[in-house]
């Protein structure tokens, strides 16, 4: 939420000139910045300040500056010199922020009193005069609040991990052919919720059940088609769009959607939670199997569970780290058994790795093929030369615009169709120089010619 901004209009002589921060979490209610606002403006009646300006920050977290838009417009205009108050008003040091290093909130409140402007809390018992004292109870008080937030963060943590053993779903989407249930404290279904819907009572648990019907039978049908039919997740996520069938937000399928319904265990039933961590606003974690907290047939599943670990074998299978010798090795006896290789035979073959990965570990498939001792009837150099093309495109374009110029010409450049125009003749006919040559081009790609031939030089 970006500052809010009061002006009296004129300054009241005699007072000082003050702005007030206001920070409110989900916390408690009495820091509400209603609340805090009624302190402050107590204070600065009782210390002759008049505030002239507000900062809120409603349901923001106090662990990171990140997102408090407010506190960074304060400061921002503190340091660049167009604050114009004397003063900035805290209910207390935890509005501020609950930063997890101490120093990071000294180092904010340093900023502001370097450029002249002092920060003072209104609920504390004592004053932030700078002497010895006040800078021990600060920085004990900022300890303080920053364990506070990783005690609550432990105490909340805990409790999800109980509702979760217990068989709830502690957030998130339920997932295509999933619906969330709302029950009440004795486990009585109370309606199903709907996208974007949360429950409203305090004490209401929620669960996942079946979806439609329709829907748990494309999710039978991908597993089918995965097993049994040896499809990749992107050949399933083709079928599926040419089908018209759209996944539960209504977006088209992709092979990562469909992925993600192969691998997750709710839809056998299993509760699964703390697969990854993202505590007091720090770096995700991707968390060990051990640290999960799980409860297993929590829900009615819609996929049998052979099935499901079926298709976890396959894909851990696949996705295997290989070597490189293993990786030509499985290449090598797959050329062998067909006779020649392709990206669509790799990605086909369900004991390979990718094609892309192929790619990834020897350059370009091209030469793996070479490694293994295939090599294609057609000439697909062109995919080498196209590669390098692409990446020397923007540098040949930016080299030729500026011999143009410095020739006395002018170009401009079409953003729509990269094409060099000459603004003289209004036209796709260009001339632009390469070096000491004159190439003349009629609607084609700019510099076309010389990229080929640094391409063929590369690839040669």
């Amino acid at each position: 939420m970006e500052a809010n901004i009061e002006s009296n209009g004129q300054e009241k002589p005699g007072l000082v000139r003050a702005a007030e921060y206001v920070r409110m979490s989900t916390e408690h209610q009495k820091y509400s910045t209603e609340n805090q606002a009624k302190a402050i403006r107590q204070y600065a009646e009782a210390h002759n300040m008049e505030i002239v300006r507000t900062y809120a920050d409603e349901g923001k977290s106090g662990l990171r500056i990140k997102g408090r838009d407010a506190l960074q417009k304060l400061i921002d205009e503190v340091e660049n010199g167009v604050a114009d108050f004397k003063v900035i008003l805290v209910y207390d040091i935890s509005r501020w922020g609950r930063f997890q290093d101490a120093d990071e909130s000294a180092y904010y409140e340093y900023k502001c009193r370097n450029a002249g402007i002092e920060v003072e809390y209104c609920a504390e018992q004592f004053a932030n005069d700078g002497s010895p004292v006040a800078t021990i109870v600060k920085g004990v008080k900022r300890a303080m609040a920053g364990e506070y937030s990783r005690e609550l963060s432990a105490k909340v943590f805990a409790g999800q991990c109980r509702l979760i053993e217990l068989g709830f779903r502690q957030g998130g989407m339920a997932g295509y052919g999933l619906r969330r249930m709302r029950v009440n404290q004795n486990g009585d279904p109370q309606g199903i919720l709907d996208f974007g819907e949360h429950k409203s009572l305090q004490t209401d648990r929620v669960i996942l059940v079946p979806g439609p019907d329709e829907e748990v039978q494309t999710v039978c049908w991908m597993y089918r088609e995965f097993i049994d039919g040896g499809k990749q997740e992107s050949e399933i996520a083709a079928k599926l769009n040419a089908q018209g069938i759209t996944t539960d937000l209504g977006h088209p399928w992709t092979r990562g959607t469909v992925h993600e319904i192969l691998i997750n265990e709710k839809y056998i039933g299993n509760n699964v939670y703390n697969r990854q961590s993202f505590k007091l606003k720090k770096k995700r974690v991707v968390n060990t199997p051990a640290m999960w907290i799980r409860a297993d047939g929590a829900f009615e599943g819609i996929v049998d569970p052979q099935d499901f670990y079926t298709a976890q074998g396959i894909i851990r299978e696949r996705n295997r780290r290989f070597s490189d010798g293993e990786m030509l090795d499985r290449l090598k006896h797959l050329f062998e058994r067909h006779g020649y290789l392709s990206g669509l035979i790799i990605d086909e073959s369900e004991s390979m790795p990718s094609s892309g990965a192929y790619q990834r570990r020897f350059g370009s498939l091209i030469r793996a093929y070479e490694l293994v001792g295939f090599k294609p009837d057609r000439d697909y150099r062109y995919i080498e030369i196209n590669r390098v093309l692409r990446q020397k495109h923007h540098d040949v374009v930016a080299e030729t615009v500026d011999a143009i110029v410095n020739l006395g010409g002018s170009v401009n450049r079409d953003t729509a169709t990269d094409l060099l125009i000459s603004p003289v003749m209004k036209s796709e006919f260009t001339q632009f120089a390469c070096g000491a040559t004159m190439i003349t081009s009629i609607a084609v790609s700019p510099c076309i010619s010389a990229m080929m031939a640094m391409a063929r030089s590369t690839s040669d």
